[in-house]
């Protein structure tokens, strides 16, 4: 069985300094540290998208809990209890919606200010640490500046930048920065963890652009190879003002529809368990009045179902701008002949005739209004709006 860093893809530095962390972990435990060690209270995880951040969060978190001198071996009951969510010292931070709110730091914090049950370490794990609101981060700072003895937290960004993470947090943390991973790399995990046939790997590894989930979801979903291929027949529809308005709809449209398919079965099922547990069904006064009372639950649980659907349509749409961003990087490496293998093999032929048709300069501009639309989005811009001037731009150049 592999350890617990296997999933950690073309990570070998900061795989190094995990693991002399969770050894100096260990030897912390038995007493045979008490000087400064390479082990700490707090760490930030920072990477691009695909890079593994919230994979070695989680893969540290276990080697911390490895009863075998913190070397991660993933076939102890601590490895294989944290690696899968239900080790009683390690809590997860997962956040459904937008953000990451106040009452549930107080509450984690709270919890994590207890010793650990099986006398080795606490951790607390804070998957999209940048999606913390304002007051969520001073409650995470106040336990981060006075840490609980044998208590880790773990957070996951994409930067250090302010924007990402509070600068008094981050002097607070040690940072272990990610890269992404090789397409190489990526297509070898995809073989071996999850048995793709090597050339189907190598062709996902690449058009995923280094995203190992992503990579692992077109290689095994047809209907997410679909949608990729609509996305990148996106530059030919582009033949008039009209043809942008109908193309941003249709992009909207199946970003809406990935989004509904992926959440439709964790709201029914939420609804389902918090309906019963509120006495539906139930016959006599008491569970007709109990029923009554629980229309604001049921309102609380309908604002963070639209919170996470709206996640889930950003998060589904930002995955077809990647794609799209790809394909002219693509036609501009085309044109400058540059000595790089394109993103997406399958559309080689479309890009290298957009590098005959345009200039070098047109297609810079078509990328980097790409990018301004995910930059858009990213700061509230609504959808629809940031998608259609995107378009208009791709049209012009």
């Amino acid at each position: 069985m592999s350890d617990v860093w296997a999933d950690l893809v073309g990570q070998g530095e900061a795989v190094e300094v995990l693991r002399r962390a969770a050894g100096s972990a260990a030897r912390i435990v038995t007493g045979t540290v008490t000087g400064p060690s390479a082990m700490t209270h707090a760490w930030i995880f920072t990477g691009p998208p695909g890079s593994g951040r919230s994979v070695a969060a989680r893969a540290f978190a276990a080697a911390l809990q490895c009863e075998r001198d913190g070397s991660g071996c993933g076939e102890c009951h601590g490895c294989h209890t944290a690696l899968g969510g239900t080790h009683a010292d390690v809590r997860f931070v997962v956040p459904d919606g937008l953000s990451i709110g106040v009452n549930e730091m107080r509450k984690l914090v709270l919890r994590a200010s207890s010793a650990p049950s099986n006398g080795r370490w606490q951790a607390v794990v804070v998957e999209d640490a940048d999606r913390l609101t304002e007051q969520a981060g001073n409650a995470l700072l106040k336990a981060i500046e006075e840490p609980p003895p044998r208590t880790v937290f773990l957070l996951c960004t994409p930067s250090t930048h302010p924007d990402d993470i509070s600068v008094t947090i981050r002097s607070r943390c040690r940072v272990i920065p990610l890269r992404q991973p090789p397409a190489d790399a990526v297509a070898e995990v995809l073989t071996r963890r999850d048995g793709v046939k090597p050339d189907v790997a190598a062709w996902a590894a690449a058009a995923a652009q280094g995203h190992v989930g992503r990579a692992k979801r077109l290689a095994g979903d047809a209907d997410a190879r679909k949608r990729r291929e609509a996305v990148l027949a996106v530059p030919r529809r582009l033949t008039g003002i009209g043809a942008c308005f109908d193309a941003a709809s249709a992009l909207i449209e199946a970003a809406e529809a990935e989004s509904a398919s992926a959440v439709a079965e964790t709201d029914t099922s939420e609804r389902s368990a918090l309906e019963q547990a509120l006495g539906a069904g139930g016959t006599g006064r008491g569970a007709a009045g109990a029923m009554r009372g629980a229309a604001g639950q049921l309102k609380d649980l309908e604002k963070r179902q639209r919170s996470r659907a709206t996640r889930s349509q950003r998060d589904a749409l930002d995955r077809a701008l990647v794609d799209l961003a790809g394909f002219y990087r693509d036609v501009l490496i085309t044109k400058l002949k540059a000595p790089v293998a394109v993103v997406h093999s399958d559309t080689a032929e479309q890009s290298a005739a957009a590098a005959e048709k345009w200039t070098s300069e047109s297609t810079l501009r078509r990328l980097e209004a790409v990018l301004a639309c995910r930059e858009a989005i990213d700061l509230n811009v609504k959808p629809k709006i940031a998608v259609e001037a995107m378009m208009v731009n791709l049209w012009r150049g």
